[in-house]
């Protein structure tokens, strides 16, 4: 089990870790604690596998996970880690493509349906439960119309706690449960996201400490204008765990008018579509952030005829394709970073993900923001929620939309 490795330019002097470290210590009394920072404390793996153990039946093949955001984006990091013939099916969504397919490709007798959501009344949730009543349901609720629902369909319930749910997902059922059915070695995830904390956390020496450096290197550049922390995995098994950083980057930061927005499109084909923009389009919008891993459980050799081929592998022209992308970033006088796990274990992974979080807590620091909130997320779902319950025409939810534009837009922009 390795740390990820950071790689970033240009790098925090010492007076500028001092002070990020300075505005960390100060405005820390203002928030909450970091609970994820004690991956054990919310989570009981004896239950979890009493639990769990009647589902383990020898024809169990699909993990169909209905949840959203937070709820589902830690599994995400962990997806390809199952182990066959289970696999994960993420359901984040009503989008009728995936849950036709779903249905299609699935059965009561080769599959379980885990249905995820902290306050119950989440409705890309509630609106596919119905689908799956028949499915043998292994719910994490603890209140609301999920909770009900479940209810009614005699589901197996475990508890959802009252914590942020993008931060959640690593150390309680939310997570953990899924992963534990797809035959991840959960105990492994958590071995790795302790020895990350060990090495992130408040107590660790600042010079050392990867995470808060990061952060920094971030503060830094959002006060120089950046706005944007463009994300470039360039493997699946990392597309999970840069999920995570850019919800925990945008929806943590994003507050009282601060910030960074995360993005990201998966590499190389990005440098393809959107890199042409960070080279030579208007300076200092965005930040590249590279993705990669060291060595990959699905490489192969190319086979190539080709001279300059000869002998490599698919992971050795994706490595030389990273490292030529970073020089060209650095060429044109842009700062960029490039974060590194050995492999996709469960370990590393969890190692990762102690890295992120611990970053954005920091981050959310120096900040002077609540890291665990987003108040504004709720706006939407409320509009969302009313309109359904009214029966809105087409018509009428244009007819507000205008509305709200006339009042709170037409009176800045004049086009």
């Amino acid at each position: 089990m390795k740390p990820p490795t950071i790689e970033f330019y240009p790098d925090i002097m010492e007076d500028g870790l001092k002070a990020a470290w300075d505005l960390v210590i100060a405005n820390k009394p203002h928030y909450d604690p970091p609970f994820f920072m004690e991956p054990l404390n919310n989570i009981n793996l004896q239950e979890i596998k009493k639990v769990c153990e009647p589902f383990l039946t020898k024809n169990l093949k699909n993990i169909i996970v209905l949840g959203t955001g937070g709820s589902i984006q830690t599994l995400l990091a962990l997806q390809y880690l199952a182990v066959m013939p289970r696999h994960i099916i993420p359901l984040p969504s009503s989008r009728p493509s995936e849950l036709k397919e779903t249905l299609k490709t699935t059965s009561p007798k080769d599959s379980v349906v885990v249905p995820i959501s902290r306050g119950g009344e989440t409705l890309d949730i509630n609106s596919t439960i119905c689908l799956f009543k028949n499915y043998p349901m292994l719910a994490l609720a603890a209140r609301g119309t999920m909770f009900d629902l479940v209810m009614s369909f005699n589901a197996t319930i475990m508890d959802v706690p009252d914590l942020s749910g993008r931060f959640a997902g690593a150390c309680t059922n939310v997570g953990i449960v899924p992963a534990y059915l797809a035959g991840i070695k959960v105990k492994e995830f958590l071995d790795g996201t302790i020895a990350g904390y060990k090495i992130y956390n408040l107590e660790a020496d600042i010079s050392q400490n990867m995470a808060l450096k990061f952060a920094a290197f971030l503060f830094y550049l959002s006060q120089k204008g950046f706005t944007n922390v463009f994300s470039m995995p360039y493997s699946r098994w990392l597309e999970g765990s840069v999920g995570l950083f850019v919800q925990e980057l945008s929806e943590s930061t994003g507050k009282d008018g601060k910030g960074l927005l995360g993005t990201s499109q998966p590499a190389p084909i990005c440098q393809h579509s959107v890199l042409e923009l960070i080279l030579g389009g208007k300076y200092g919008h965005s930040f590249p952030l590279i993705w990669e891993l060291h060595t990959d459980p699905d490489n192969l050799d190319l086979q190539s005829s080709l001279p300059s081929l000869s002998g490599r592998t698919a992971l050795d022209v994706i490595q030389y394709q990273t490292d030529a992308t970073f020089e060209a970033i650095l060429s044109r006088g842009l700062p960029a970073a490039k974060i590194s796990i050995e492999s996709p274990t469960e370990r590393n992974i969890g190692q990762l993900i102690a890295f992120i979080q611990s970053t954005i807590y920091y981050l959310c620091l120096m900040l002077d923001i609540n890291w665990a909130d987003n108040p504004m997320v709720i706006i939407g779902k409320q509009i969302c929620n009313d309109a359904m319950t009214q029966n809105l025409t087409d018509s009428q939810r244009r007819a507000n939309r205008e509305k709200e534009a006339k009042e709170k837009i037409d009176s800045v922009f004049s086009l």
